[in-house]
């Protein structure tokens, strides 16, 4: 994985002493809170319901052992001995004191972290594939792409103050698992069929929100060559012509939605034309450089088949559960990437305490090459994984609480903060995603449902994921009391949709009973093999509503 150089270490350290300088202004008073929100916005840190929190960027998901530690170290002594994972595989500390930030900040430094660009109206994290590098349906690992427009990114000055906050994805494997439809900009590592090229496929104007939309085709083809300069050219027409009158309309999706994707991309295209592409935007020797920090690590020739996993599962039920629903397949014959849940029931999606990011750091230098990853689904994976160790492991994060073997089921539930947290939202999301948990913890249940995602936001602006849920859950505030819509059908992936909303809301006592009896019609219906999301797209919504009615003329 990149290790910042002294380029990136002094640009971080400065940007810390700046801040530094403006809390103290803030806590003498020399600054009012209006002055100082957007200072403090362009460094991470938000002021929510109950305090301050700091959002620490970890571009496209990937972390070390020492890194992990020194996260542990700040939720101990800076936070309160937790933290937690979001839907951008940003880490927040909710409890963050502000005369401490300045040191949490030099913390981070220390370990090659910040968190720059994590907040305000800029090109924010950049995401990759959480299986880059390992994932048996790769074209070519995403991540030296995603450092590459990190570094262009970070500060740049024409992008600074967007008309709102820019997301982008990078994928380079055939199988979609960075939701790139919902992000402002994707990235599609692709080949040419007629050359074998390699270059991007470019999706633009998507995002969730308010005002859900599905990201559109702006180039087939880009050359490698090219990409920095087209996305100078993209985030150009949109940094003219974004609406800066409205911040309920000024995310480039509208934009392109206003004017039609052909006029955009005609505009981006013009631009693009106009633009010295003899510039040196990457030396060929820096992508080399770039590229360089992520070789693949050294891998040993084993069997594909491992007698010792196979022995250690015919044993022990609870590790063949493990096996079957957090290991993935890995390109590399005798490994896996292993995914660490962080949905236990009757926890709080994402949440991790400092020593299990502790834990997870000694596992990630034992057993993973010195590397974890964080999922969009607010999960980790360990990318190195022997078959071998995999008892080993599963053992360790036992005694830690992290063996919840239900990746991709039903109780893999997403979820934002929600009110308890969250100046924004407008109703709670936690007590939802643990009472759901709570109603579906069987495991054995769990298996017969088979794959469901249930994405859970407290607020229009989506960031618990709730559009593309299988089943999503939307927190509102009706007449002061909590209210709670619910959408099916949703897909993050490759056969991407929004879900269809079934009817008004309903108070949080009756979600799980809901969600319930809908997951009682897919099980009735379905035919062999089919998912729930498949099964709602054969049956249409008609079966669906009809329970769901039922439920919602009680309310009523």
């Amino acid at each position: 994985m990149y290790v910042f150089d002294e380029f990136d270490q002094r640009l971080v350290r400065e940007r810390v002493a700046q801040f530094a300088s403006q809390i103290e202004r803030r806590l003498s008073g020399a600054l009012t809170e209006d002055e100082f929100r957007p200072l403090r916005l362009k460094n991470g840190l938000y002021l929510q319901l109950h305090s301050y929190m700091l959002r620490i960027a970890i571009p496209y998901g990937a972390l070390n052992g020492r890194q992990l530690r020194q996260l542990g170290l700040i939720a101990d002594v800076h936070d309160r001995g937790y933290g937690h994972f979001t839907t951008r595989t940003n880490l927040q500390f909710h409890w963050a004191k502000l005369k401490e930030v300045p040191t949490v900040l030099n913390l981070l430094a220390d370990v090659g972290m910040h968190c720059i660009q994590t907040s305000g109206n800029c090109i924010r994290n950049v995401t990759a594939d959480p299986l880059a590098g390992v994932a048996f349906d790769e074209i070519e690992d995403p991540r030296p792409v995603a450092e590459l427009i990190r570094q262009w990114s970070s500060l740049h000055p024409e992008f600074e103050w967007l008309a709102r906050k820019f997301k982008i994805a990078v994928s380079g494997a055939a199988q979609d698992r960075t939701v790139m439809k919902s992000h402002d900009l994707g990235l599609r590592i692709v080949r040419n069929e007629a050359t074998g090229e390699i270059g991007y496929r470019i999706l633009v104007g998507g995002g969730l929100g308010r005002s859900p939309m599905p990201a559109q085709v702006l180039r087939e083809f880009l050359p490698r060559q090219d990409l920095l300069a087209f996305l100078e050219a993209t985030l150009r027409v949109y940094n003219l012509a974004g609406r800066r009158d409205n911040k309920y309309k000024a995310r480039i999706k509208f934009l392109v939605h206003e004017i039609g994707v052909e006029v955009f991309r005609a505009q981006v295209e013009e631009e693009f034309a106009r633009i010295d592409r003899t510039k040196a935007y990457a030396t060929a020797a820096e992508l080399a450089r770039i590229a360089s920090f992520f070789a693949p690590p050294p891998y040993e020739n084993l069997p594909a088949i491992s007698r010792k996993l196979e022995q250690a599962v015919a044993r022990d039920e609870e590790l063949a559960r493990f096996v079957e629903n957090n290991l993935t397949r890995h390109k590399r014959k005798g490994y896996a990437a292993l995914t660490i849940s962080l949905k236990t029931v009757g926890g709080i999606p994402g949440d991790i305490g400092a020593g299990q990011m502790r834990a997870v750091a000694d596992l990630a230098e034992d057993y993973s090459f010195n590397e974890a990853r964080v999922t969009h689904a607010q999960n980790l994976v360990l990318p190195h994984v022997r078959l071998d160790d995999v008892p080993e492991i599963f053992a360790r994060l036992k005694a830690q609480g992290l063996a919840s073997a239900n990746v991709g089921l039903i109780t893999d539930i997403i979820a934002c903060p929600g009110l308890d947290y969250c100046g924004l939202a407008t109703a709670r999301s936690i007590p939802v995603a643990q009472a759901l948990a709570q109603r579906f913890a069987d495991p054995a249940r769990q298996k017969e449902i088979g794959e469901l995602s249930i994405k859970i936001s407290g607020c229009v602006n989506a960031c618990g994921h709730h559009h593309v849920g299988a089943i999503g859950i939307l927190g509102l505030e009706k007449k002061g009391a909590e209210s709670y819509q619910i959408t099916i059908g949703g897909d993050s992936g490759d056969s991407y949709a929004l879900g269809e909303l079934l009817g008004p809301g309903l108070p949080a006592e009756m979600v799980a009973e809901a969600v319930e009896r809908l997951v009682a019609v897919y099980l009735a219906r379905r035919q062999p093999g089919e998912s729930f999301v498949e099964t709602t797209r054969r049956l249409g919504l008609a079966p669906f509503k009809t329970v769901f009615k039922e439920i919602a003329d009680v309310v009523a």
